[in-house]
């Protein structure tokens, strides 16, 4: 779910809450005069209510249907995501043969699980660059990584979809140790989802990164596509997804606030600028911040 109420305290000469123009993401955005005293502080804390969600997709509902603004926006390329070349043929490489939009998803869902596999190396959740994923013919990664291979693929195929960038917040209750924030303090714990609608079942939710995450991390380790664990998960993770997760914004190339360098791929960390200077959010050492439930 995405967060609800959000309130903030710090000694920020201004704070306040904007949205990226072309992808409506919101953030909070806070700027400290150059000569102020003391240490820079900012909190923030957001009230959300979660919630498990399946798709009966034995069923569908004729009246789940898109407004045309809404199927041009998420079906359009992006930067790191775009709709043609290598992806177009990748797509049409993964969806051959299928008669209906859901049966390309599926298709594509199974095409990215048996095909990619989650790189433990990769920092932070992944660049999200699908076209340079493809070109190099290293199909690893994370997250932002796979799943936008996801979202790539579909879009490319003509069917509406989104990355959802946000966070685990609880731990998994399906029993997955991999798949859930499993403490309170959250802050390596980002994650993007992905959805794609289809008329007469809606958006439905999919997660071929978690399928990898668990054949990788899930006790004991290094699982193969034929651990059960696994193909529960691999059933699980198309059409369905646990409450334990919080989403930020589905934005791609997203502008921050005040700033003159690039555009964000994604959303999904705290970002600052000293300077002019972008600092590197996932430095560790040297960017530090913390998030807790």
């Amino acid at each position: 779910m995405r967060p609800g109420a959000s309130t903030w305290h710090g000694n920020a000469g201004e704070a306040a809450i904007v949205a990226d123009s072309r992808s409506g993401a919101q953030m909070v955005y806070a700027q400290w005069p150059k000569r102020s005293r003391g240490k820079a502080e900012l909190t923030v804390v957001s009230q959300v209510t979660t919630r498990n969600l399946a798709v009966d997709l034995s069923r569908p509902d004729s009246g789940a249907t898109l407004a045309p603004a809404e199927i041009a926006l998420y079906t359009a390329s992006s930067r790191y995501i775009p709709t043609g070349g290598i992806v177009k043929q990748t797509a049409d490489k993964a969806t051959a043969g299928a008669a209906s939009d859901l049966e390309k998803l599926r298709k594509i869902y199974e095409w990215i699980v048996v095909n990619t596999s989650r790189n433990p190396k990769t920092r932070g959740c992944g660049l999200g660059d699908i076209s340079f994923l493809l070109e190099s013919g290293d199909f690893t990664g994370k997250c932002a990584d796979i799943n936008g291979l996801a979202v790539g693929l579909a879009r490319a195929s003509g069917i509406p979809a989104r990355d959802l960038y946000g966070i685990r917040v609880a731990p998994s209750e399906l029993g997955y140790t991999s798949l859930g924030a499993n403490g309170t303090t959250i802050t390596k714990a980002q994650h993007c989802r992905a959805e794609a609608f289809v008329n007469g079942y809606g958006w439905i939710p999919l997660d071929p990164a978690d399928v990898r995450k668990v054949m990788l991390e899930e006790p004991p380790g290094k699982l193969s596509l034929n651990s059960p664990k696994v193909i529960e998960a691999r059933g699980r993770l198309f059409g369905s997804w646990e409450g334990n997760y919080m989403v930020y914004n589905d934005g791609h190339d997203v502008k921050l606030p005040g700033s003159n360098g690039d555009e964000l791929a994604f959303l999904m960390y705290p970002q600052a600028e000293v300077d002019g200077q972008r600092l590197d959010s996932l430095d560790a050492a040297t960017f530090v911040y913390e998030i807790a439930v």
